[in-house]
């Protein structure tokens, strides 16, 4: 599903040149269910980045789904980005003046999906996430486990390749989190591909495997124990 070898990403200031990602080589098989780990400036953030087709790495190569992405013209990105990769984030990124339903059909407006197909799609993720019953609810009236179950939602109707969560559970309560990841889990029990950044410990036990970074290396690449 992701290959990625011999990964470099510089940033160029002037003379001095800061190396972000040093070397990085892994391999995603389809099904796994990933956590990138590693604390502040470890590169995490800098790897979610570039999976997610948001930056571009300097020298090596990157594999989505048999897409050479390092390859890839950057007109061709936003089509990539819609079709292969569901995002959830931390913040949620909800259009705060449309609905739930209405925010997780808008995937399929930028795919041209005709309307009635997108609302049935829509309601089906929605459904898949136990929202059944708050379709219609915009999101000042959700709370935040519920916003967040909106954007994973979202980030599945398109079925895409992989699911990329940037710190998912950042803004909610011990329950909600617990709540998130399980609809993860149970995601990737039906065969989806899932890759959560995260620095907090506690979220690798939901995780079949770890990508620990730090100083923008891979440290560890192993099982959670």
């Amino acid at each position: 599903m992701i290959r990625v070898e011999n990964l470099n990403k510089y940033y160029i200031n002037g003379d001095m040149k800061l190396h972000a990602l040093k070397d990085i080589n892994f391999h995603i098989k389809s099904g796994e269910f990933i956590a990138i780990m590693g604390s502040s400036g470890s590169g995490k953030s800098t790897m979610m980045n570039i999976l997610g087709c948001l930056d571009r790495n300097s020298e090596g190569t990157y594999i989505l789904d048999g897409t050479y992405i390092s390859k890839t013209k950057e007109k061709d990105l936003c089509k990539i980005r819609n079709s292969k990769i569901g995002f959830v984030f931390q913040a949620f990124n909800l259009l705060p003046k449309l609905s739930a339903l209405e925010n997780v059909e808008l995937p399929l407006i930028y795919a041209g999906v005709p309307k009635h197909e997108r609302e049935k799609k829509a309601k089906e993720v929605l459904k898949k996430v136990g929202l059944e019953n708050r379709m219609n609810h915009k999101p000042n009236e959700l709370s935040g486990g519920q916003k967040q179950r909106v954007a994973i939602a979202r980030a599945l109707v398109n079925n895409p390749a992989v699911i990329l969560a940037d710190e998912p559970t950042g803004n909610l309560d011990s329950a909600s989190e617990e709540e998130i990841m399980n609809i993860f889990t149970e995601l990737n029990k039906q065969g989806k591909t899932i890759v959560v950044v995260s620095h907090e410990p506690e979220i690798a036990k939901y995780c079949k495997r770890i990508l620990l970074f730090k100083d923008g290396r891979i440290i560890k690449d192993g099982d959670v124990l």
